[in-house]
């Protein structure tokens, strides 16, 4: 009887967090080993469609840089890369929409169909939902001390989100799984960071959260040690010192992003842990960082 009554404990535990999450929208960004291990992404599955059931409303963007790569080599096309983005030129493309708003996105919708509730994939491109246009970097060259423009080819920078058909999805029950295309100026597409769509995404729909699952723990500190809670004003310190640099640098600055456009919270998770999305959302502790107004 200790043990059943210990089950219902940990019940109990999340109900407070399931009456505040009820009916609010939380928009996830799906990657990285999560998307790889099947005892994870069977794990991811499960605590979606349980966010479903219990109230919460789910907006899924996902990413596919992994398997874009492996299609790209066994095409025998070789990738660049600039500052951890691809160069994506016209033949690339066709590759990129095949694996992202076919292959990727429809496994993740059969994944989460299995467990009873309603998911349906869409790309960016699909209900007007992305405006994008071709991203140029500029780079730094030490050698001739001026700035290099570096034309990213059809890479996408985002320049509206219509949210109508998200919302006409959710009004009817349905969880929206999203590949990161965008419509460019010249109706061609383009291929856009996954963790930016999931941050103007979540701004246009007000969410409640924006989660980014990576694989890392979450923000740490320069002795490697976890931040669990970050304000903006924190976060942007941490920038300027060089505390948070490198892969982690753009998925703060999508969070900061986000918060500033209306977005209540933000949060940095480990996607190697199993059942990360629930212990984030219904656990007082929570995992990973999160990063709030302030």
């Amino acid at each position: 009887m200790k043990k059943q009554i210990r089950k219902a404990e940990t019940l109990l535990e999340a109900l407070p967090f399931i009456k505040t999450f009820y009916g609010k929208t939380v928009v996830i960004k799906y990657g990285g080993n999560a998307m790889v291990s099947d005892k994870l992404k069977e794990s991811f599955a499960q605590d979606v469609s349980m966010m479903k059931y219990i109230g919460i409303n789910p907006v899924i963007v996902h990413g596919g840089g992994p398997q874009i790569g492996k299609t790209l080599d066994s095409l025998g096309i070789q990738s660049e890369f600039v500052d951890g983005q691809r160069i994506t030129n016209k033949e690339m493309i066709d590759v990129v929409e095949m694996v992202l708003g076919g292959k990727v996105n429809k496994e993740i919708v059969s994944l989460i169909d299995r467990h009873g509730v309603n998911p349906v994939g869409i790309s960016g491109k699909d209900g007007d939902l992305i405006h994008a246009k071709r991203h140029k970097r500029v780079k730094h060259s030490p050698e001739t001390d001026r700035p290099e423009i570096i034309d990213m080819g059809l890479v996408g920078e985002i320049t509206k989100v219509n949210p109508k058909i998200l919302e006409v999805l959710d009004q009817n029950g349905f969880i929206p799984v999203i590949a990161p295309t965008g419509k460019g100026t010249e109706g061609e597409t383009l291929n856009i960071n996954a963790d930016f769509v999931a941050a103007e995404i979540a701004s246009a729909l007000k969410a409640e959260k924006l989660i980014l699952m990576t694989d890392t723990e979450g923000v740490q500190r320069k002795n490697k040690k976890l931040i669990s809670e970050l304000t903006r004003k924190e976060a942007n310190k941490l920038i300027k010192s060089g505390v948070i640099h490198g892969g982690m640098l753009p998925k703060v600055t999508c969070c900061l992003d986000a918060l500033k456009l209306g977005v209540r919270k933000t949060h940095i998770i480990d996607g190697r842990v199993k059942h990360a999305l629930l212990l984030e959302l219904l656990t007082e502790e929570g995992i990973g960082t999160q990063i709030v107004p302030g």
